[in-house]
């Protein structure tokens, strides 16, 4: 697939810079790396032919050489075309977005035709050359550092997730030291920390071979953060186990597969294929029932990680290949599921019926049965479901606030370690906040130019802040906030008023 690359410099250093001055660093001083990760290991947009690889052909950045002169070298050396773009306004206004959508169109045209145009920015300007791109029958790849519009958003044939992006492209680990983290999970590095401890301990409480179907369902059942779709961000079971360092222990992946330690255990003769393998017919049959059952009782889309979990209730060998088809995606794709649609551009994947869904997937689902006020969910769920702030009850929300609030005042913000730090104690108090959720209330403070830093950092200066995130949010999806509104969510956020 030939490519070509966009980058709008200032709108994704000044998004990264606002989340932490450190990766916005790397981003710019380490432009090789990530566009190492772009080309090996970023998926490609659909459709696209299985054997297709992505080839950049094209590689610009655009930047202020007024204020970013000091990153040229790195993007010079990374083999990029570099476009100044001075300000031209006092206030700083540069003429970036017309440099990109002229160069955009100019190479619509090239002889070369271009497959995929990857435009790394934020800035909803872009929204119309996306259309035009599409209307053209060309893939678009888009990664927005921020909030980027709705419209925006479904203007791009793939979304790259940016915390996938800081993770896998730059490494960024939960300590936020780069560099450190080449394959880093969903979970982080302690995901795979645990992992490899429960591996090591069955292999050593086992009398024999130990069966790979068996630790896959033992790891799934037993790691919080793990999912049978995506195995922690290698995307299949032996992805995730060659990932790590197991040695002395030996995997065989023959007939179903086994890890041992050659010092304890012998290995068995192998049996001949055939006699015990499950009918691969009747269970496919079995997960597509299964996974149409499971999306048509949900209001919402499903995760393809939750829809992984049932399958694996059918037949739990399924876990260490999937049927010889080595990861959930190519297994699901193989099934019969009628009217059910699969969007992987979102991280993990959906599954869902159009005819009754949107497409798009809360974080965390939240039956309305928990809002003490049906009403005040009801206008909740269509601000959610236009803008993404997360559909926590008030009670979750208040709850989350005074966690925040007392975590910064213990340890120095940071927004990977105190997100994680706060899931944890969310859990602990009754009031479970996905990881997802946590990290989208922080960056909104942090990407409305909110300091930790400086504060105040009590609940209820958080909880006022992010009512403005949202209200400025819904403007922006054009909303109308008429008092009705206003109060309703001043009501979910913070309470109702006495």
């Amino acid at each position: 697939m030939k490519s070509a690359l966009f980058v709008d410099f200032d709108n994704v250093y000044s998004g990264l810079r606002r989340l932490d001055q450190e990766t916005a660093d790397h981003f710019a001083r380490n432009p090789s790396a990530w566009m190492n990760w772009l080309v090996q290991s970023l998926p490609l947009p659909e459709p696209a032919s299985p054997d297709a690889k992505r080839r950049v052909l094209v590689r610009r950045c655009y930047l202020n050489p007024q204020a970013y002169q000091r990153f040229r070298p790195a993007f010079n050396i990374a083999g990029f075309e570099i476009i100044d773009c001075p300000a031209l306004t006092s206030e700083g206004k540069t003429s970036t977005d017309i440099h990109m959508v002229l160069d955009i169109v100019d190479l619509l045209q090239h002889e070369a035709r271009y497959d995929e145009f990857i435009v790394f920015s934020a800035d909803a300007d872009f929204t119309p050359v996306l259309r035009k791109l599409r209307r053209s029958d060309r893939r678009t790849t888009v990664l927005a550092i921020g909030f980027p519009s709705a419209a925006y958003r479904a203007s791009a044939d793939l979304l790259i997730d940016q915390d996938e992006f800081v993770r896998k492209a730059l490494g960024v680990t939960e300590s936020g030291l780069p560099g450190l983290a080449t394959e880093a999970d969903s979970s982080g590095v302690e995901v795979r920390l645990e992992v490899r401890r429960l591996v090591q301990q069955t292999v050593k409480e086992g009398s024999g071979p130990v069966s790979l179907a068996k630790l896959a369902s033992l790891l799934l059942a037993q790691v919080d953060g793990l999912d049978a779709a995506s195995w922690g961000g290698f995307g299949s079971f032996r992805g995730l186990l060659e990932s790590l360092e197991m040695s002395p222990l030996v995997t065989t992946w023959e007939n179903g597969g086994t890890i041992h330690d050659p010092k304890r255990h012998r290995l068995s003769p192998q049996k001949s294929p055939g006699a015990n393998e499950p009918k691969t017919g009747s269970l496919m049959s079995k997960a597509a029932e299964t996974i149409k059952e499971e999306v048509s009782r949900s209001l919402q889309p499903v995760q393809c990680g939750r829809l992984a979990t049932k399958v694996l209730e059918l037949d739990s060998a399924l876990a260490a290949d999937w049927a010889g088809r080595g990861t959930f995606r190519k297994f699901v794709e193989a099934l019969d599921l009628g009217n059910i649609y699969l969007d992987w551009n979102s991280s993990g994947g959906v599954a869902y019926d159009p005819s009754r869904h949107n497409g798009r997937v809360a974080t965390m689902e939240v039956p309305a049965s928990e809002w003490e006020v049906p009403e005040l969910y009801k206008i909740a769920r269509q601000i959610h479901e236009a803008t993404d702030a997360p559909l926590l009850t008030p009670r979750k929300y208040g709850n989350l606030f005074g966690i925040i609030a007392a975590d910064v005042a213990a340890s120095p913000f940071h927004l990977m370690e105190t997100g994680k730090r706060v899931r944890d104690r969310c859990r602990e108090s009754g009031h479970p906040v996905s990881r997802a959720d946590v990290n989208q209330v922080l960056r909104g403070l942090l990407m409305s130019g909110y300091s930790f830093d400086d504060g105040p950092n009590d609940a209820a200066t958080l909880g006022q802040k992010h009512v403005d995130n949202v209200r400025a949010l819904c403007l922006r999806e054009q909303i109308v906030l008429d008092e009705a509104t206003n109060m309703a969510i001043h009501d979910w956020i913070l309470g109702r008023r006495d």
